[in-house]
């Protein structure tokens, strides 16, 4: 287990492989853990970091808000503090959402963006999602944890097309490792996000990677990259849904890497 200091607590990170390095960012209520078998394949050629958001998986939880700019800053901070000028950004839902804020924010960070099922505009999110950015909603859903987790693994299925069980404790594992502030307030901000006005501000090269069953977020949130972003590549995986990665492994890994092997 590594971690960095901060001012905001300490920031968790695995890395991996050997190479020029790449940043892998998890979605919410996730943590670096989804990026695993991700990494093993890409470690051949690159050195892959994953690090946990603020309020996620083993990082700080002390930040009074959890919102979009504060995990910008965190990128910007971790990737100055590993020495890392410019790498690709790699990011799940959320995480694919602050690649795209990072790019636009400090480009100069940015040497390219993959984003996967990440919402463009925050009104793509699920209606339960949206619920979930409201205080006392959250407040009750998060304090009755066995019927959160009920909720969960009878969802499982239409969240995952491939071993919901598998994914359902992986979620169990990292939902127990949230708090309340970063359970609503991260899902809030993310809800209240709206990148259009300034996708055209990014140059560097972009792969959107979005499954067509997704029920988490819109799924043709494509239409909305690629109208702001002309020239990046889209992959439309029909066998998935919110997760490509867990779905359809070989498939995603495959695209992931040959866009970052092009030039």
């Amino acid at each position: 287990m590594s971690s960095i200091v901060t001012e905001h607590g300490i920031v968790h990170y695995e890395t991996y492989g050997s190479g020029k390095p790449v940043v892998l960012l998890h979605g919410w209520l996730g943590s670096w853990g989804l990026w695993q078998p991700t990494m093993e394949v890409l470690g051949k050629s690159y050195r892959t970091y994953a690090l946990d958001f603020w309020g996620f998986g083993e990082s700080g939880k002390k930040l009074d808000r959890y919102v979009m700019s504060d995990f910008v800053a965190l990128v910007e901070e971790f990737m100055s503090r590993m020495g890392i000028e410019s790498a690709p950004l790699v990011g799940h839902s959320m995480g694919g959402t602050v690649s795209l804020s990072t790019a636009i924010n400090n480009p100069r960070r940015a040497q390219k963006i993959a984003v996967v099922g990440s919402p463009i505009v925050g009104s793509s999110l699920n209606p339960l999602l949206k619920l979930a950015g409201h205080r006392h909603i959250a407040s009750i859903i998060y304090n009755l944890p066995v019927l959160l987790r009920l909720g969960l693994k009878t969802f499982s299925r239409v969240i995952v097309n491939k071993n919901p069980e598998e994914w359902y404790h992986m979620q169990e594992r990292d939902l127990s490792k949230t708090t309340l502030e970063s359970f609503f307030a991260s899902i809030r901000s993310l809800h209240r996000t709206d990148l259009r006005p300034r996708l055209n501000e990014i140059s560097v090269p972009t792969l959107g990677i979005y499954g067509s069953g997704d029920t988490i977020v819109d799924p043709g949130q494509h239409k909305a990259l690629k109208s702001g972003v002309p020239h990046a590549r889209i992959e439309v995986m029909n066998g998935s849904r919110h997760f490509p990665m867990l779905d359809e492994p070989e498939r995603f890994v495959s695209v992931l890497k040959d866009f970052l092997d092009s030039k």
